[in-house]
């Protein structure tokens, strides 16, 4: 009997890192897609809006979209690592952990739509003079 449990709870802890694992990749997808958004943003800014608060902006982002990508890389490591060797049960401080990754995800998500807003609302009115 114990060894059915034993069984159970690592079926449900692959499960589980599974389905972090899945999440994390479609995150690291969408900021890889991000890193490529910037590079034709910034074209544009420097041939066409010529703006150094907008060209700062740009780096700025792409160093923290940088910073995401490497710490969410990492994470990635890590739970390819717990599932594959590890042993601890997929609890609430795990759950935790990757909640806090999402929610950190979010927060940069949120602020790179924040600028490409506010970069086509620059550029509408570069259309518009």
């Amino acid at each position: 009997m114990n060894t059915i449990s034993a069984y159970k709870i690592d079926v449900h802890r692959r499960l589980c890192i599974q389905k972090d694992l899945s999440e994390l990749s479609s995150w690291i997808h969408t900021l890889e897609c991000f890193n490529i958004e910037l590079d034709h943003h910034k074209i544009i800014e420097k041939q066409l809006i010529k703006n150094t608060s907008v060209s700062g902006n740009i780096q700025a982002l792409r160093r923290k979209n940088i910073l995401n990508m490497a710490s969410l890389c990492k994470y990635e490591q890590e739970l390819k690592k717990e599932y594959e060797y590890g042993k601890v049960e997929y609890d609430a401080v795990r759950s935790k952990l990757h909640n806090q990754k999402r929610e950190n995800y979010l927060k940069f998500i949120e602020e790179c739509n924040m600028f490409k807003n506010q970069f086509y609302v620059l550029l509408h009115k570069y259309h518009s003079k």
